[in-house]
């Protein structure tokens, strides 16, 4: 069974190591197609949330937003993968603060098509987010004295 936990760990984080690599080799100077991306999203998010608050929000470096995004699914990915539970943590994060912001299917009507393309991303996400609180429950529900093997003692 240690094998199949390994791989299935392996594929999981698969998606969030391979999209950090990409991320990471589009970066550049201004950020990349990421940047560009999060850009109108955080400006509209700034907006609403001043509105809301009646206060004057700070600027949001949006590279440093991807910058973060990178680190936390590359290290995460790469923790989960040898079975830590800050790695599990890092990818719950990002999925937390990521999912809303990217796939704000909320926004448009049911009838637009990209609706259901964003809900979808979107559900997908929730599902992740799910799979790495069963995998953290998990880890956290096995008592320590448990992992170790004790060695069989003789009758005598």
């Amino acid at each position: 069974m240690g094998f199949f936990s390994f791989l299935g760990r392996l594929l999981f984080a698969f998606i969030f190591i391979l999209s950090a690599w990409q991320m990471f080799n589009e970066f550049g100077i201004d950020g990349g197609p990421a940047a560009m991306e999060l850009i109108p999203k955080l400006t509209l998010i700034k907006k609403h949330m001043s509105a809301q608050l009646k206060v004057k929000m700070p600027d949001i470096d949006v590279r440093q937003v991807v910058a973060t995004a990178i680190a936390l699914k590359g290290l995460g990915g790469i923790l989960f993968v040898f079975g830590q539970t800050f790695g599990a943590y890092l990818l719950l994060v990002y999925l937390a603060f990521s999912a809303p912001l990217l796939y704000n299917f909320y926004n448009y009507n049911s009838s637009d098509p990209r609706f259901q393309s964003l809900l979808s991303d979107f559900l997908q996400s929730v599902a992740m987010f799910g799979a790495l609180l069963f995998f953290w429950e998990m880890k956290n529900s096995i008592p320590k004295g448990q992992l170790k093997k004790k060695p069989a003692t003789k009758a005598a």
